[in-house]
């Protein structure tokens, strides 16, 4: 339990996990755990930004902070260099996760992404310290979260490290969770969590919930609901996909597929599958309504379309794939999330739709 004294987010914690429960976001046992959990340790200052697109730190000392707090509100914690590279996720969005995860008592659990090491204490308040092993790639994260945990009486397995290698040192665990974002499903990951364990990751758009087997297969299927994380990133580094300048040379066409068909939940989960490390951009006229697009890879694949017309340049043509992806969602009756489902093994990551023997196909040029 935490160690705190005075506690000023006591009443709001409260109300916080009053209304997840009430509107069916976490069950009774998460209610409680949440109303033990100080956020406002774990999440001392956030960064929001101006009407200038400044970004500006907020602590205690500024209005609003502890109603910030203790909304059901992503917090961006971190930002190198004008971009965000870390924050405390959406409570409901987390606790969602966790509810999947289904901890049993003695469970051991390792979490991908410290961040502040509010989900870590989420964890060792349900579980025990004891029973918490947490890792993330930037040290400075890592040192701060382990003591502000500390101060909350929380003392889990706080590591400094790639999390897409694991943690053999607590392994084998019961339960793993990620709290950044994946493209594919990292193959260490498979042997450290026992047969009959489950990890709970998000990849694309969409969180996979998968079952370890005894075979080196984890399998499962993509939760109800979008996914929103930072993507996994190298030390150092702030995980963006550079914007490579416009090209001088484009080839351009008429678009098969209006840009506007596009904007629906279900499709841009699709294209966060077929597509992972793109990069895209919105564009919007004068009364702010979106007019197109342009997308980018770090090999110098690029697209742009505006209107009717799509222009493209470098090794792959993306709004090709984004034509073949699209009749292929759409053709299909514009399937949700819940109908796909991952495959991953040691060797690599597939995804399918309503079983493992109908893969979603290679939209690649």
């Amino acid at each position: 339990m935490s160690a705190l004294g005075a506690d000023p987010g006591r009443d709001l914690r409260t109300a916080l996990a009053r209304s997840l429960f009430e509107s069916g976001e976490l069950n009774a046992e998460w209610r409680i755990v949440v109303e033990a959990v100080p956020r406002h340790v774990l999440v001392p200052f956030f960064y929001r930004q101006d009407g200038s697109g400044e970004w500006r730190r907020i602590t205690s000392e500024d209005p609003g902070f502890f109603a910030a707090v203790y909304s059901d509100t992503a917090l961006t914690t971190q930002v190198t260099e004008g971009i965000p590279t870390s924050s405390s996720s959406q409570p409901s969005l987390m606790l969602h996760m966790l509810d999947a995860l289904d901890v049993q008592d003695g469970n051991r659990v390792l979490e991908i992404a410290t961040g502040t090491g509010y989900n870590a204490a989420l964890l060792s308040e349900r579980l025990g310290s004891g029973r918490v092993y947490t890792m993330d790639v930037d040290r400075e994260l890592v040192r701060d979260a382990r003591a502000r945990l500390d101060s909350c009486g929380y003392e889990p397995v706080v590591v400094a490290g790639d999390g897409r290698k694991g943690l053999t040192g607590g392994a084998p665990y019961d339960r793993l969770i990620a709290t950044c974002g994946f493209t594919s499903v990292p193959p260490a990951w498979i042997p450290q969590v026992r047969p009959g364990g489950i990890i709970v990751c998000p990849l694309g758009r969409g969180n996979a919930r998968l079952i370890v087997g005894d075979d080196g297969r984890a399998e499962g299927r993509f939760l109800p609901g979008g996914s929103y994380f930072m993507g996994v990133r190298s030390e150092g580094s702030n995980g963006r996909i550079p914007y490579p300048g416009d090209p001088a040379e484009i080839n351009t066409r008429e678009a098969r597929v209006n840009y506007l068909d596009i904007e629906d939940d279900g499709m841009w989960f699709v294209l966060s599958l077929v597509l992972p490390e793109i990069a895209w951009a919105h564009e919007a006229g004068m009364d702010g309504a979106r007019t197109g697009c342009r997308l980018w890879a770090r090999d110098g694949s690029w697209a742009r379309v505006q209107g009717k017309e799509v222009g493209q340049a470098g090794p792959r043509c993306l709004w090709d794939a984004v034509e073949r992806a699209y009749g292929w969602w759409n053709g299909r009756g514009c399937p949700k999330r819940e109908r796909f489902g991952v495959t991953a093994t040691e060797s690599g990551t597939r995804c399918w739709l309503d079983s493992p023997g109908n893969p979603v196909p290679d939209m690649e040029p």
